[in-house]
């Protein structure tokens, strides 16, 4: 029975289930993304998440608050200088969950897990932002009527200098 099972201790001993969270973090900082099995994908996402939030203030407390759980300071630096600036307006759900069908020696359920913001795929197929459309009514622009005032006062200054340049360049 459940029990109030907060979350799911994968079948180990809490301190193989702190290296093994640990390490794959650590590859899906390094990496963006990895291939597990379900079970183990949904658990890295509760453990990582709020590290990834934690990140998004680059303080000398966060950056050792999370290497207390990373234990990787190459994949911490990742996380600060790389993935916290590109996701730093997003309110959460910085990893995604795809599940990639079942593994042919045991039949377990297995998943690709992802940074979202960096799939470039994924970003490049994504809805393109379309021009503004501008209405059809006849009405002259801002924009367009003032350089037409400007532009003949413009033009007669340099008339005489192209004239005088012409002689000196014979």
């Amino acid at each position: 029975m459940r029990h109030n099972k907060s979350f799911n201790h994968l079948g180990r001993q809490s301190g193989h289930r702190k290296a093994l969270l640990a390490n794959m973090a650590s590859s899906l900082i390094l990496h963006k993304r990895i291939n597990t099995t379900v079970a183990k994908a949904k658990a890295l996402k509760m453990y990582l998440e709020p590290l990834v939030t934690k990140s998004k203030e680059d303080t000398t407390h966060s950056r050792r608050v999370v290497f207390s759980y990373l234990k990787d300071k190459y994949a911490v630096t990742e996380l600060f200088r790389n993935i916290a600036p590109k996701i730093a307006d997003r309110p959460g759900g910085y990893l995604r969950v795809l599940h990639t069908g079942f593994r042919q020696g045991d039949g377990s359920e297995m998943a690709l897990i992802e940074f979202v913001d960096f799939n470039e795929a994924a970003l490049a197929s994504g809805p393109k932002k379309e021009a503004k459309k501008t209405t059809r009514r006849g009405r002259a622009k801002k924009a367009e009527a003032a350089p037409a005032v400007e532009a003949p006062v413009a033009e007669a200054p340099e008339a005489p200098a192209a004239e005088a340049e012409a002689p000196a360049a014979e």
